[in-house]
């Protein structure tokens, strides 16, 4: 496991806490290993009825390490890979275990519950399409500006965000990079409730309690009902394809090199 990625198991919940708040959350390969593991093995476990997602500090999550985009880039620039090509499933090992979290996500059959605080940004929104029960801090901020990058969306994001938002919204927030507050996401069908800051936790551990107190077959069945595993992961292994294409890009070169510079 990761020291960045906090986990804890009681009364049916595991609970899992992105615990690295000097970087707004962002995750590293260590993280996306960690979280992969964990929603796994949850499967596995008949204890385990229901899983929180949350996060320490006043960000939920800031999106993929900047360092490794900028390695897995750079290891296909390297090797001449340019728009991706050829290459692009050759050297794949930097962003396979983020790709596994997402396949996770996807796959996985516990009920999933999410407490968002403060900026969700790339992964740290499209994760919580996956959630079945999303509740927001009053500051919350959702976006994914993968256009921005020179990037595509990734998560199934580009099948789930549609249907949740319709499709003029979802394309402003994926290609225009808008910025949906909480009350907005609320209205527009990507949470259950907004919480004032101090009483999100709470609230989201008791909702997560509520659904490891009800009939766990039920719930699965329900769930199951609910959702096309297959569908997901067929779309994130497309999405996976181009966005590994992107990365190597020109576009999303000069994207981070301006975004670089822009940071100092």
């Amino acid at each position: 496991m990761s020291a960045h990625v906090l986990v804890e198991q009681a009364d049916g919940v595991l609970t899992l806490t992105l615990n690295r708040p000097e970087k707004k959350n962002a995750l590293t390969g260590e993280m996306y290993a960690a979280l992969a593991a964990a929603v796994t093995r949850a499967d596995d476990d008949d204890a385990v009825r229901c899983v929180l997602l949350r996060a320490a500090g006043d960000s939920f999550c800031a999106g993929n390490d900047l360092a490794d985009f900028l390695a897995a880039a750079g290891e296909g620039h390297a090797r001449g890979d340019g728009a991706g090509g050829g290459g692009a499933r050759d050297d794949r090992s930097a962003a396979d275990v983020a790709f596994a979290f997402l396949r996770a996500l996807a796959a996985g059959r516990k009920p999933l519950v999410a407490a968002v605080q403060g900026r969700a940004v790339g992964i740290g929104l499209t994760m919580l399409l996956h959630c079945d029960l999303v509740y927001l801090a009053d500051d919350a901020l959702l976006s994914a500006p993968f256009v921005d990058l020179g990037l595509v969306p990734e998560a199934a994001s580009s099948l789930l965000l549609p249907a949740r938002i319709g499709h003029p919204r979802a394309f402003a927030v994926f290609v225009l990079g808008e910025v949906v507050n909480a009350r907005e996401a609320h209205g527009w069908g990507l949470a259950n409730a907004v919480l004032p800051v101090d009483e999100l936790d709470t609230f989201a551990r008791s909702a997560a309690a509520e659904v490891a107190a009800r009939a766990p077959q039920a719930v699965a069945v329900t769930r199951s009902l609910m959702r096309s595993p297959d569908a997901l992961t067929a779309r994130i292994a497309e999405e996976a394809e181009h966005f590994m294409a992107r990365l190597r890009s020109p576009e999303a070169r000069r994207a981070f090199e301006k975004l670089l510079r822009r940071r100092g």
